[in-house]
């Protein structure tokens, strides 16, 4: 541009003119360059590569670029941001599901006042042949609003006692009491309209009502089973065969047992069957 060149736009003697559109852009980049590396890190950047021959790489969309600035601006770009929403999705399919870890609520720390009063009755009810426990736990200063609460605890999971397994334990609890537990037979519990828990608020009193199943009825004597284990007369012996004796009748009371048959010989010599035993004589 020659001096009167820019004196006819309106330049400044010794200045170098107005600049370009093309000057202009340059610099504007230049700028936003600059601007971006102050405020972007592109060494975490995990698509940012440079090569052996000097220029910038994109991993994710195998593009070259010039410098910083440029792949800067491609990294705003239509064609980055799709690949980068594809990428995303894709390994969102991909990826296993994770176990959510659990979250452990806050553990309320009151201090303990002692344990409460109970009551302990048992019960039977004839009709049904079923035993049950009625328990009867006094919470006189329970905080507001609290409810107490109960569960049953096998005799494996208590670290109290050695683990007998004939046994279960029913534990009650209320703020601010300690826990209390009650060793209970290790029977099948009822779970009908028998088995309830009442609190009454008024007198400040926790009721449940532990029925157990009967597991055996009793079995009256004129059932089968019990007739088949009553003992049974004896049968008669048999008829012994024709031509031989039987066995000696029994001797009526205050007799001597009687002795062995006296068996009479025939004409030939051979005993002679059927000949009557003679009675013993009476003991003196």
């Amino acid at each position: 541009m020659s001096f009167l060149d820019a004196r006819e736009h309106g330049s400044k003697v010794g200045s170098g003119g107005h600049a370009s559109a093309q000057n202009e852009a340059i610099d504007r980049r230049e700028r936003l360059r600059r601007l971006a590396l102050e405020t972007i890190d592109l060494s975490k950047d995990p698509y940012f590569m440079r090569n052996h021959l000097g220029q910038y790489e994109c991993r994710l969309c195998l593009t070259l670029h010039n410098n910083e600035g440029n792949y800067l601006a491609h990294t705003q770009g239509k064609r980055h941001q799709q690949n980068m929403a594809k990428r995303a999705a894709r390994e969102a399919v991909d990826k296993p599901a994770q176990p959510q870890p659990q979250r452990r609520s806050a553990v309320k720390k009151t201090v303990k006042i002692g344990r409460p009063g109970y009551r302990v009755t048992k019960q039977y009810d004839p009709e049904a042949d079923q035993r049950s426990l009625l328990f009867q736990v006094e919470y006189p200063e329970i905080d507001e609003g609290e409810k107490p609460r109960h569960r049953f605890m096998s005799a494996f999971e208590q670290k109290k006692e050695a683990s007998d397994k004939a046994y279960q334990y029913l534990l009650f609890a209320a703020e601010p009491y300690e826990v209390i537990a009650f060793k209970v037979p290790n029977m099948e519990v009822d779970r009908t309209a028998r088995f309830f828990n009442n609190w009454d608020a008024d007198s400040k009193v926790y009721s449940l009502q532990l029925p157990f199943k009967a597991h055996q009825q009793r079995i009256g004597p004129s059932s089968g089973p019990a007739n088949s284990m009553m003992p049974q007369a004896r049968d008669a012996p048999p008829a012994p065969p024709p031509g031989m004796a039987g066995p000696p009748p029994a001797a009526p009371n205050g007799f001597a047992p009687p002795p062995p048959p006296m068996q009479a010989l025939n004409a030939g010599g051979f005993p002679q069957h059927g000949a009557p035993p003679p009675w013993g004589v009476p003991q003196r």
